[in-house]
């Protein structure tokens, strides 16, 4: 199959460094192709260079953003982060019309001033915005009508989305929210792909307002085992 990937941080690489292990043509998506591999030094994320990483990846297709999701079968993975994924999407909305997009990300809002900050090792923590009365993946909705959200993958590092096994030996919960029950379905069968077991449709898209804000959660979580940076554990729904 042929599936887009939009974006190069630690997010979408391991997304595309699964799908190619699994078989699939990956093309990956930024803003300048050039740009992207002209880089030499780390992201802010510490990871190496993107030119660097796509040579130990041969099989991945460096596109952009909009060649990226105009390639893709049916189906698209947003690795674009919180603050620029409305806009960034809404310009490629021709590529992505009857399309399945599963957006992972989270509408942090960095560098902010707060009345009463919450320190973090790796700075202040960022707020959310939106919050509670909407949310990003809502927000893309509205923005792309013809494509078809849906909202999975943002409860967990995606170091463990594609690899569940990771944590407990698989046995956690994988949630997704959508208005589109054939796009769920084609989430679902992707995370089957990965290797997840338990996944819970928690309902239509307004539902991802729930998995946005539990952000924040997952980084006190973290914290609280000794986990600066990400968080190697996952949730699990006990019925």
């Amino acid at each position: 199959m042929k599936i887009a990937v939009l974006g190069t941080g630690g997010g979408a690489r391991a997304h595309t460094a699964k799908l190619l292990e699994l078989g699939h043509e990956v093309f990956v998506g930024t803003r300048d192709p050039q740009a992207t591999l002209a880089r030499t030094e780390p992201d802010m994320m510490g990871n190496a260079p993107y030119g660097q990483w796509l040579a130990d990846h041969p099989g991945t297709t460096l596109l952009t953003f909009g060649d990226a999701a105009a390639a893709a079968d049916g189906l698209v993975i947003g690795g674009i982060d919180g603050r620029n994924a409305v806009a960034t999407l809404t310009a490629i909305a021709d590529g992505l019309a009857g399309k399945t997009l599963i957006d992972y990300a989270v509408p942090y809002v960095y560098q902010h001033r707060s009345e009463h900050p919450w320190p973090t090792p790796w700075g202040v923590m960022p707020k959310l915005e939106p919050c509670d009365t909407d949310s990003l993946a809502e927000q893309i909705q509205r923005a792309l009508p013809a494509t078809k959200v849906v909202k999975s993958f943002v409860t967990q590092e995606q170091a463990t989305v594609v690899h569940p096994a990771a944590v407990g030996g698989g046995d956690h919960t994988m949630f997704v929210a959508g208005d589109h029950a054939d796009a769920k379905q084609q989430t679902a069968d992707l995370l089957e792909s990965y290797g997840w077991s338990d996944v819970l449709d928690l309902g239509p898209l307004v539902c991802a307002r729930g998995m946005e804000m539990y952000a924040h959660l997952h980084s006190a979580i973290g914290f609280g085992l000794g986990q600066q940076f990400g968080g190697h554990f996952g949730l699990k729904v006990v019925r």
